[in-house]
């Protein structure tokens, strides 16, 4: 066989063997991070439930000033819209709306990225002592497409670090409001 043909058809059987693989990764992807801070759910409820509060702790916020938001719905809880955009590649634009909550308990936000998908971001309250353990969820479906199914392998890179980074940001501006 001419070496130009082993290269083509190694080329094809790479990329099939490729494809293949990725219809064995998972289809939906999960991050999660958790903090104790030293405070009630009270105390930390109305930092998650607002996203007016959100850049108060945002791992993102610092990252470009410029950043441009837009609030709309009601102050917190179900409802509560935010829009942002920016040049800055860590930030970028998208919406997050909170469609579901319980008081001191848990805050569910759906996220809206454009064309780099939707997912959904919890935050869960529990007690832990005489603090309260926040845990920060991710979770996105990456459908059928195999190169979203590959990129799926990257999201606890991606994102874990600033979840820990904004969780921090949280727990410090939650007890230094006590």
């Amino acid at each position: 066989m001419h070496p130009l043909k082993r290269l083509v058809l190694g080329v094809v059987l790479m990329a099939v063997l490729l494809v293949a693989v990725a219809f064995a990764l998972p289809q939906q992807i999960n991050v999660a991070r958790s903090k104790v801070i030293n405070a009630p759910e009270s105390d930390v409820y109305p930092y998650v439930n607002s996203l007016r509060r959100f850049n108060e702790w945002s791992p993102w916020a610092s990252r470009d000033p410029e950043t441009k938001y837009t609030f709309s719905g009601p102050e917190e809880g179900k409802g509560a819209h935010m829009e942002w955009n920016s040049t800055h590649p860590d930030v970028g634009w998208g919406i997050q709306e909170i469609v579901e909550n319980e008081e001191n308990s848990f805050v569910r936000v759906r996220l809206d990225f454009g064309e780099m998908g939707k997912a959904n971001a919890t935050y869960q309250l529990k007690p832990s002592g005489a603090g309260t353990r926040v845990v920060w969820l991710f979770e996105t479906d990456v459908g059928n497409n195999p190169i979203r199914r590959w990129m799926g392998l990257m999201f606890d890179r991606w994102i874990g670090a600033d979840y820990e980074e904004g969780l921090e940001k949280l727990k410090k501006v939650v007890e230094a409001s006590r």
